[in-house]
C-alpha cells in the first residue's frame, strides 16, 4: 500500500461519474474525482473512466508506488553555517522512477523538520546552508516520484554545526630550506603550499618590515606564490611567511640570494723569480658578486707576442708559482676571479714582469775511471771423459774466460803436446778444441788444457779411451789393448 492516487478530468456537463470498469462513484463538483480511500495498491492498477452523460471517457492508469528510502546517508563536510550531505539511491525504485530528493533537518530532541531545499535535487548530494552555528542537527533524505514521497532515511548521529579546525602548517619545499640562489635578471617564481582550516591568514615580510615593491605575492586557499619578475642584488635577504588562525601561527623563512659575476682581483704582482719559476701574489676582489669566491684563473703571456695561455685554473689561494718558463723571455701575468656565476668579465694584470735570465753554463768534466776488467782464467765448460773407436777422428772441447786473454796449452799425460801434426788445437771466442786425427789405442790417456794469464792459472782434464785392435811385428795380434798398453809387441 501507499498514499492515495488521484485522477483528475475537467468536464463541461453537469452530470458525471468516476469509476473503474463497471464501477462508478459519486459526483464531486465541476471537477470529478474518484478516490480510493484505502490508498493506491498494486492490485488497483487498470483502466479508469469518467462518464459524462451517455459517453464514457478513458483517462489512464493509477498505481505507481513510491520508492524505498535512500541509503548510506553520510556527512561529507561541515562549516560554521553549512553541511554537505551525500547518500545513495534507494534499493527499490519501481516503475515510477525517482524525480528527485528532499533534505530536511531538525535540532536534536525536536520533531520540527525544516526543509533544506525548496526544489528537488536530482544528484545524490546537497549542501545545506544557513544552519544555526553550534547546534546539533539531524538530517534526513526523502526520495520523491510520481507516486509520492518515500520513507525518510535519517542519519544515525547528530552533527554539530561548526568548522573543523586544522592547525596552520607551512609545507616548505626541500630546496627552499637552504639558501635559494638566483642570478641577476632571472625570474623568481616560488609556490609554497600550506594547510589550515578554516582558511588561515597569510602575511609576508622582509627582515621584519614591508616587502619591496618589486616583490609580489598571491595567496589561494592552499598555497602562496612568491614572485619577482627580474631579480636584483638589493632584493637579497630573508623573507618571512606567516600563516595564522586565531592564536595559532606557523612561520617559515625564505633565504634569497641574488648573485652575479665578481669583480677582478687587486694588486697582482710578481713577488720573486728564480730559475724558470715565478711567484705571483694578489688580493681578493672588492666585489665578490654577492657569492663566495670559488677560485682564480691565472694566465701568462710573452711580452713580445702578448698571446695569453692559461697556466692554472680554479686555484683557491691568492698566490701561485708558475713553472717551466723559457729562459731569455719576459712574461706578464693576469688573473680572473671566479664564483658560482663564472669568471670575472675583466682580469687584473700584473704591474711588473718576470724576466727569465740566461745563465752561463760551466761544463765540469768528471774524471773517467776505467773499470778493471782483469780476471783470472776460469773454465766455463770443462773437458768431458770420452770413449772413441780407433781410426775415427775425435775432438776434445772446453770453454774458458779470462782477461787479459789467457795463453792455452794442451797436455797429454801431464806432458805438453808440441807441434805434433797428429794434433790440431783451435781457440776462438773462448772456445778451445783439440782435434786428434785417426786415433789409435796408443793415443788414449789423460788429456788436459791449461790457461794462464797474469791474474792466474786454470786447468781442466779428461780421460780418453780408444777401443780397437793393433797388429804387431811378426804378424802377431794384440787385441783388446787400450790406453794402458805400455809398448809394441813382437
Amino acid at each position: 500500500g501507499g498514499p492515495d492516487g488521484d485522477l483528475e478530468c475537467p468536464m463541461g456537463g453537469p452530470d458525471g461519474v468516476w469509476g473503474a470498469v463497471g464501477h462508478y462513484g459519486a459526483l464531486w463538483g465541476a471537477v470529478w474525482r474518484y478516490g480510493a480511500e484505502c490508498g493506491a495498491l498494486w492490485g488497483t492498477m487498470g483502466p479508469y473512466g469518467a462518464l459524462c452523460g451517455a459517453m464514457g471517457l478513458s483517462v489512464g492508469r493509477c498505481g505507481a508506488a513510491p520508492t524505498s528510502e535512500p541509503t548510506h546517508v553520510v556527512l561529507e563536510d561541515v562549516t560554521d553555517t553549512t553541511a554537505t550531505i551525500k547518500w545513495r539511491p534507494p534499493e527499490r525504485i519501481g516503475a515510477g522512477g525517482v524525480d528527485g530528493y528532499l533534505v530536511e533537518w531538525c535540532r536534536e530532541g525536536s520533531n520540527e523538520w525544516v526543509a533544506a531545499n525548496t526544489e528537488l535535487v536530482e544528484r545524490c548530494g546537497l549542501t545545506a546552508r544557513g544552519l544555526p552555528t553550534g547546534e546539533r542537527l539531524l538530517f534526513r533524505v526523502i526520495s520523491v516520484n510520481m507516486a509520492g514521497k518515500s520513507p525518510p532515511a535519517t542519519m544515525a548521529q547528530p552533527v554539530t554545526i561548526r568548522e573543523i579546525v586544522e592547525r596552520p602548517k607551512i609545507r616548505l619545499p626541500r630546496h627552499l630550506r637552504q639558501t635559494y640562489i638566483r642570478r641577476v635578471g632571472e625570474q623568481v617564481n616560488l609556490v609554497i603550499p600550506f594547510q589550515g582550516k578554516p582558511r588561515p591568514q597569510v602575511t609576508w615580510s622582509r627582515e621584519g618590515g614591508a616587502l619591496p615593491a618589486e616583490v609580489q605575492t598571491r595567496t589561494s586557499d592552499v598555497d602562496s606564490v612568491f614572485f619577482i619578475r627580474s631579480a636584483a642584488r638589493p632584493l637579497s635577504g630573508n623573507y618571512e611567511m606567516r600563516v595564522r588562525i586565531d592564536n595559532m601561527e606557523d612561520c617559515a623563512t625564505l633565504r634569497l640570494r641574488v648573485v652575479e659575476r665578481p669583480g677582478p682581483p687587486q694588486a697582482v704582482r710578481v713577488m720573486e723569480v728564480w730559475g724558470s719559476n715565478a711567484l705571483l701574489q694578489w688580493e681578493p676582489p672588492k666585489d665578490d658578486g654577492n657569492a663566495e669566491i670559488s677560485g682564480y684563473t691565472v694566465q701568462k703571456a710573452d711580452t713580445r707576442t702578448m698571446e695569453w695561455f692559461t697556466v692554472l685554473e680554479h686555484s683557491r689561494p691568492t698566490r701561485c708559482t708558475v713553472s717551466e718558463l723559457v729562459m731569455g723571455n719576459e712574461y706578464r701575468f693576469r688573473v680572473y676571479s671566479e664564483n658560482v656565476c663564472g669568471t670575472s668579465q675583466e682580469p687584473a694584470t700584473s704591474h711588473n714582469t718576470a724576466r727569465i735570465a740566461k745563465e752561463g753554463l760551466t761544463l765540469k768534466m768528471v774524471p773517467y775511471k776505467e773499470r778493471d776488467l782483469r780476471a783470472a782464467p776460469q773454465f766455463l765448460t770443462p773437458l768431458v771423459d770420452r770413449s772413441v773407436v780407433a781410426g775415427y777422428t775425435v775432438t776434445l772441447n772446453c770453454a774458458v774466460r779470462g782477461h787479459p786473454k789467457p795463453k792455452v796449452t794442451w797436455l797429454k799425460n801431464s806432458v805438453e803436446i808440441g807441434a805434433d801434426p797428429k794434433f790440431l788445437s783451435r781457440h776462438g771466442l773462448g772456445v778451445l778444441s783439440l782435434l786428434i786425427r785417426r786415433p789409435s789405442p796408443f793415443d788414449g790417456g789423460t788429456y788436459g788444457c791449461r790457461a794462464v794469464n797474469e791474474m792466474g792459472e786454470a786447468t781442466t782434464e779428461c780421460r780418453l779411451d780408444v777401443r780397437g785392435e793393433i797388429w804387431g811385428w811378426g804378424g802377431g795380434l794384440w787385441g783388446g789393448m787400450g790406453s794402458d798398453l805400455g809398448g809394441y809387441g813382437g
